[in-house]
């Protein structure tokens, strides 16, 4: 099985540890390719930042998933908390596809009544706070709950700030009266296990949740649907810098 995991920002870096994530969790004989668009901003930190980003979602899932493509992705993983792009990958792509917020939202919600999530900048508490209402998880998610710690230092796994999400989020634990933690930022992957025996409840990773449930989806046979909405994106021209991404 290949799994595609699509990080939205353009840091190299944080592209890479997010491979490694994945592939730690991913399942024996899971192949995991992980990429990046080749546009956008270093980090995602505000709607303009999500905006562009979600276009480079669209480019590497055209590019990696489209119908011409050979060797496509059994499932897709959009490693971004914001989820950029990913109605989008869901027309462009036939295999199943997962944004890391719906899919840490869907795993706390089977390991808790309630739950907080611990994210970066304060200022983007409101696009998880959007995602909340969208996915219908209002009543299970209990606060979103910024530390202001920059996504790029998050690049090296995120050591250096381990401690400030670990006081972030027992702060959240006891305002919100969670039983667990969502992470809200790919690049706090490589953290979670540290931080769930420090804090002593499930803490859940987003890029871990997506892939196992795009393992599990691809191995029931189940793939995105293309009726409706989600149907392939209509034969166009596009043009400028978009024209080798018409369909």
């Amino acid at each position: 099985m290949k799994l595609l995991i699509v990080n939205p920002n353009t840091s190299s870096a944080m592209t890479e540890g997010i491979g490694r994530a994945a592939q730690a969790v991913a399942a024996p004989g899971t192949r995991i390719v992980a990429t990046q668009p080749s546009f956008g901003p270093l980090s995602i930190e505000g709607h303009f930042d999500e905006t562009i980003a979600a276009a480079g979602v669209a480019e590497q899932v055209r590019l990696h998933a489209g119908p011409d493509v050979v060797d496509a992705p059994s499932g897709i993983v959009i490693a971004c908390f914001g989820d950029p792009g990913l109605d989008a990958a869901r027309e462009a792509a036939t295999a199943p596809v997962l944004g890391i917020a719906e899919a840490a939202f869907h795993a706390a919600s089977f390991l808790a009544t309630g739950f907080s999530v611990v994210t970066t900048m304060t200022r983007t508490c409101v696009i998880a706070e959007h995602l909340v209402q969208k996915y219908g998880f209002e009543h299970r998610c209990r606060g979103v709950h910024g530390t202001d710690i920059p996504v790029l230092a998050l690049e090296d796994g995120g050591a250096g700030c381990v401690d400030a999400i670990e006081a972030a989020a027992r702060e959240a634990l006891a305002r919100d009266r969670s039983g667990a933690i969502v992470l809200g930022c790919a690049g706090m992957a490589a953290l979670c296990a540290t931080l769930s025996a420090r804090l002593g409840v499930p803490v859940i990773d987003g890029v871990a949740a997506a892939v196992k449930f795009a393992e599990a989806l691809a191995a029931l046979g189940l793939q995105t649907g293309k009726q409706g909405d989600y149907a392939r994106p209509l034969p166009k021209v596009y043009t400028g810098w978009a024209a080798p991404l018409g369909w």
